[in-house]
């Protein structure tokens, strides 16, 4: 009987981890896709660095040099943003952000994440504005447009 019960624990441990790795698995991103708020802000304030291509979207407001998307949830919208990348070149720097909310509530970057993956981008990142855009961005006084 005792044996039997260390056999349950392991399993339990098992399956507690394996669960885990699918709900973290599940994001579009890896945890190397992320872009911290302050790299991007000193890249854009930089005029010597090439400078990524930076699309909102999501409604919370324009970084200094992003162009507006719209909030990618919208099918419509998320059309537009593959026509637009469509003419960018694959190896091009793109960071996404939305900002309206925490990403867990968040319902525009992972369609807009996804999308990228699925045209084959090699070097797209999310911005990682772990509450919003104002918190994250904006109160750190970080450019606008």
């Amino acid at each position: 009987m005792h044996h039997h019960k260390k056999l349950s624990y392991a399993a339990l441990g098992l399956g507690i981890l394996f669960l885990s790795f699918i709900i973290i698995k599940e994001e579009p991103w890896n945890p190397f896709q992320l872009l911290e708020p302050k790299a991007l802000a000193d890249v854009i304030t930089d005029p010597t660095q090439p400078q990524p291509l930076i699309i909102s979207v999501g409604p919370a407001g324009l970084i200094k040099g992003a162009i507006e998307a719209n909030p990618a949830k919208d099918k419509e919208n998320l059309e537009k943003l593959r026509t637009r990348l469509s003419q960018e070149s694959k190896t091009r720097q793109v960071v996404i952000y939305c900002g309206c909310c925490p990403f867990k509530d968040c319902p525009n970057i992972r369609p807009a994440f996804s999308l990228l993956n699925q045209m084959g981008f090699k070097n797209h990142k999310l911005l990682n504005l772990t509450q919003n855009l104002k918190v994250n961005w904006i109160d750190k006084g970080y450019p606008m447009n």
